[in-house]
């Protein structure tokens, strides 16, 4: 029987090889939100992994929407510009499906890249941010503007237009950003939205946005294809998101034609507690699936393949996805395939690799 990690699935009308997943990664390697060599290396490199999807990294919808400076956007021409260039070069190499991940950064936008800080930027280089209520991050993080119900229409629009472009590119899927304390999870969490009107409140208030913004990608984007959503599952802080909220809000998702979930977590407040270990987000992911009829993704330091594979098997997760474990071995599909019995086909150029090529390298 075939490992239940490489059997191939479909959303809608993409067909994949296999369940596993490059997950987005934020590269900070972007200039004025455009792609630059540095993608076409990262994103040819991982479409050669043999991953069944490769997901790039969190793109802005705005230029404020970024997270910084180095942060990717498709809110222009030029940014269009630069990733159809990458694009072209990758889709020359690889047949792999390719997503894209949009995104706006809220109250988290106008950061240091990781290796510069993380904090909030200071200067004439910062720009102001936007959430759903003037709540800071953190007391040493700028108080954001609340967004006014038209600068929320604009948010709509902008993911509109983002996505339209993403068409025009001719990427495979779309996954909205939901996660991570970004600005629709700060929509969504009860830590950073004490708005007032429609948008607040309760729990189908704080969804309501969300869920708008929801149906106005899907309206846009084309029925063949699929969108996707992730989501941290949970707060990791007892006054926050709860599991039970992201079954009520798949649900929903689910009824305007969401394809997938991926759960993550945390991420909207620094007073969380997670205790970092494979697969932490595991759990999330499995009430999920047990509650909700909807494909769904999972993600969080999972590295062995047996262990991905179990997750598969087990019915915890549709689909595995990998960040830190891909940008440490970037042929990290190739390992698994061997560890759990499944050929599969290499690149020509790469076939010397192949276990059968060169066994005394890979004792049994």
């Amino acid at each position: 029987m075939r490992a239940p990690l490489f059997t191939p699935m479909t959303l809608r009308e993409l067909n994949r090889d296999n369940r596993i997943v490059v997950s987005p990664m934020c590269q900070y390697s972007a200039h004025e939100g455009n792609a630059t060599d540095w993608h076409l290396m990262h994103l040819g490199n991982f479409a050669l992994s043999g991953a069944g999807m490769l997901i790039h990294e969190a793109t802005a919808v705005s230029p404020e929407g970024r997270i910084s400076h180095g942060c990717l956007g498709l809110y222009s021409d030029e940014n269009e510009h630069a990733l159809a260039r990458v694009l072209k070069f990758v889709r020359q190499v690889s047949k792999v499906p390719i997503g894209i991940q949009l995104c706006h950064a809220g109250r988290k936008g106008s950061c240091e890249r990781p290796w510069e800080g993380r904090g909030p930027i200071t200067g004439p280089h910062a720009w102001e941010t936007e959430a759903p209520s003037a709540l800071a991050m953190a007391d040493n993080w700028p108080t954001p503007n609340m967004l006014s119900l038209d600068m929320i229409g604009t948010i709509k629009s902008a993911f509109i237009h983002s996505a339209e472009r993403a068409e025009i590119l001719g990427y495979d899927l779309i996954e909205l950003h939901y996660a991570h304390g970004y600005l629709l999870h700060e929509f969504l969490s009860p830590l950073a939205n004490m708005r007032d009107d429609k948008y607040g409140g309760d729990l189908n208030g704080r969804m309501s946005f969300p869920l708008e913004l929801f149906e106005a990608v899907r309206g846009v984007w084309p029925d063949n294809k699929p969108l996707g959503v992730r989501i941290s599952a949970l707060d990791f802080n007892k006054r926050g998101w709860s599991i039970e909220d992201s079954i009520v809000l798949t649900h929903k998702l689910k009824a305007l034609g969401c394809d997938y979930v991926t759960c993550s977590g945390g991420g909207v407040t620094f007073d969380q507690s997670i205790a970092l270990e494979p697969g932490y987000q595991l759990p999330g992911a499995e009430q999920l699936k047990s509650e909700v009829d909807i494909p769904v993704m999972a993600v969080g330091m999972i590295r062995e393949p047996k262990f991905a594979n179990a997750i598969v098997k087990d019915g915890k997760a549709d689909m595995v996805a990998l960040a830190r474990g891909f940008l440490y071995e970037p042929r990290w599909t190739w390992r698994a395939a061997y560890e759990l019995g499944v050929e599969m086909a290499y690149p020509p150029q790469y076939e010397r690799a192949m276990p059968s090529a060169w066994p005394e390298a890979f004792p049994k």
